[in-house]
This record gives C-alpha cells, structure tokens and sequence, in this order.
C-alpha cells in the first residue's frame, strides 16, 4: 500500500502533533518547535518546497520562533516587590537572633526560629544577642547587638 503524502501536510500534522503536547505536558519549548513544522508545513504546502529547504526552513524557523519568545517571555517577567522573595538566607538579614554555641571569625552556630544556622562574625557567647549582617553561601554574618544603656 503506497503512501504519497504531500511532506508540507506532514509538517503541518507534526507540528498540530507538538502543540498538542505541549498543552498536555507543558515544558514551554515544545510550542516554538511545533510553530516551527506548522510555519514549514504551511510553505512547503503553498510553494512544494523539496527536502533540502524543508530542512533548512524548520531549522530557520525554529532558532526565529525561540529567540522571539525568549524576548517576548523576558520581557513579560514579572518584577516582584520583593527582590528577596525566593532568597531565604537573604531575608534574615537584619533580625536579632541567639547564638546556640561560641561565634568567631571561623565558626559557630546561631538559632534562627526552630532552627540553628552556621554562624561567622561576632565574637559571642552562647545565649548572647547578635545581628545578622550578611549571608555568604549558608553562613550567616553577625554583630554582637548593640544595647542602648
């Protein structure tokens, strides 16, 4: 049984075929892929392009399709009030915790809430007061807290 099918319906069909799964498992890169082969599909039906072009006419369309939606989504990000929002270390900067076991300029720990962080800084004592400063990586920078007499 002969299959002539026209290669521009092919892509059309491939492409419908990646929209579809990108609505049914969305990644976001499956859409400019599968606008892509419907562009491709679409020439090829309209000028019977051959094989060579066809390729090179998805490949053009693709890089095109992912670059301006990468414009188009970068532009669309959205810019949050809080800078810190996903930054968890970030956001204890400033607060007043306890030290749990001796600061120093190498080590020790402080707790944060119900948790205990590594700590650098001070120098403190265990039970004393410090302010964290600063961040670096999963370290917490900390003063000891200055008391107004």
């Amino acid at each position: 049984m002969p299959t002539d099918f026209d290669p521009g319906w092919l892509w059309l069909i491939g492409g419908v075929v990646l929209l579809i799964m990108e609505v049914i498992a969305p990644g976001f890169f499956l859409v400019f892929i599968g606008a892509a082969a419907v562009a491709t599909g679409f020439f090829t039906v309209l000028f019977g392009l051959g094989i060579a072009t066809q390729c090179a006419l998805f490949v053009l369309y693709s890089i095109l399709a992912v670059l301006a939606g990468r414009r188009f989504y970068a532009n669309r990000a959205s810019d949050s009030t809080d800078p810190l929002l996903n930054d968890r270390a970030g956001r204890l900067v400033g607060r007043v915790v306890t030290v749990v076991h001796q600061v120093d300029d190498h080590s020790g720990r402080v707790r944060v809430g119900d948790s205990e962080w590594s700590a650098r800084g001070g120098p403190a004592a265990p039970g004393q007061r410090v302010r964290i400063t600063g961040v670096e990586g999963n370290c917490l920078i900390v003063e000891a807290e200055r008391q107004l007499k």
